[in-house]
């Protein structure tokens, strides 16, 4: 059975704490593909205006730029307005149909599975991993969902420290890809 790793979020930047738990996910979960899935406007932070599309798409393939295990899909971007995992699920579940779907997520949001949209139906459809954070426990799922940790290699960076970098003149380098930086530096992206 195929196995694949759905990795969803604003990515507002990409930043190596994704490229991380994306390699950690390849080696751990025994994933034969893994989707980075660009969300266009989050439920959980409708405040909050991501970078445009087109400007996140390009920073993701600047970072992933000569890597074949990993995919970009832009479905959520193209479809527009508040992006929901379940419409995501069901459209891989309906591409891969044989296919072992595996969601990875922060392990902060593992307490609130039951409150996303359609929960019931995502239980069924995909298993859920949650990555871990730097001296925080592992979250209990809520009944009736599949939850795997992720060991990985946990890291304290956000695209929002990222973008507050930015903003107050500080240094990204090492924090993200040597193209990612550069690009922010050259568009001036979230300043």
């Amino acid at each position: 059975m195929t196995r694949i790793g759905l990795f969803g979020g604003s990515f507002d930047p990409v930043h190596n704490g994704h490229l991380l738990v994306a390699m950690a996910a390849m080696e751990e979960l025994s994933l034969d593909r893994l989707f980075f899935i660009p969300a266009a406007q989050s439920p959980f932070k409708p405040e909050t205006k991501p970078a445009a599309p087109e400007a996140r798409l390009r920073l993701l393939r600047l970072a992933l730029a000569g890597q074949t295990r990993y995919e970009i899909d832009e479905e959520e971007v193209k479809r527009g307005g508040t992006s929901y995992t379940i419409d995501t699920v069901r459209n891989y579940t309906s591409r891969f149909p044989k296919a072992e779907l595996l969601y990875l997520i922060g392990a902060d949001n593992i307490p609130q599975l039951h409150k996303w949209r359609s929960a019931d139906e995502l239980a069924k459809l995909v298993e859920f991993v949650a990555i871990p954070r730097p001296d925080e426990p592992s979250p209990t799922a809520p009944p009736g969902f599949r939850v795997r940790h992720l060991r990985g290699f946990p890291l304290r960076l956000s695209s929002s420290q990222i973008r507050e970098r930015v903003r107050s003149g500080r240094l990204i380098d090492n924090l993200v890809p040597a193209a990612v930086a550069e690009a922010i530096h050259n568009s001036r992206l979230y300043l």
